[in-house]
């Protein structure tokens, strides 16, 4: 793998990263009953993880912009998975499923609630289909970045 290509892939999966926040934030300002609440569970992570480590818990707004950055990074490295070349629609899009699925099943399980991903049917579809989108929006960016350096 050549250093272009990890750059268009990190690229790429910053790019899907960003929708998919963009997404999340611009939804959870219009529909506030049922929108994912994906800044919650990474607050309460946060939290918990500061707690284990005996660290100071910071106030709100750094705990959410502590979360958004970790978010942006995390999303950002996990979709730069989807690569390039053949396939990086079908990989954008396994990515965003598993993620999103992962996103409705697994924050219980970890300790930090089900509500802010699953407490209705509506949240539980935005969340796989917030993913989704954060997939192929990467898979898309992918596919640009080859067309315009072939040119």
């Amino acid at each position: 793998m050549n250093s272009s290509t990890v750059t268009q892939s990190l690229g790429s999966g910053l790019a899907g990263a960003l929708v998919l926040n963009a997404l999340h934030e611009t939804v959870r300002h219009l529909r506030p009953a049922d929108a994912p609440r994906m800044d919650v569970l990474g607050k309460r992570g946060l939290r918990k993880i500061l707690y284990k480590a005996d660290a100071p818990q910071p106030n709100d707004q750094t705990a959410y912009a502590l979360t958004m950055a970790g978010d942006v990074l995390s999303n950002g490295l996990y979709y730069s998975l989807v690569g390039t070349g053949r396939g990086v629609w079908l990989r954008g899009a396994a990515l965003g499923l598993a993620a999103g699925i992962g996103g409705v099943m697994l924050p219980g399980p970890m300790g930090l609630g089900e509500a802010p991903s699953n407490r209705t049917p509506q949240t539980q579809a935005m969340t796989v289909a917030w993913y989704l989108i954060g997939g192929l929006a990467a898979a898309a960016a992918s596919r640009l970045w080859s067309r315009s350096s072939s040119c």
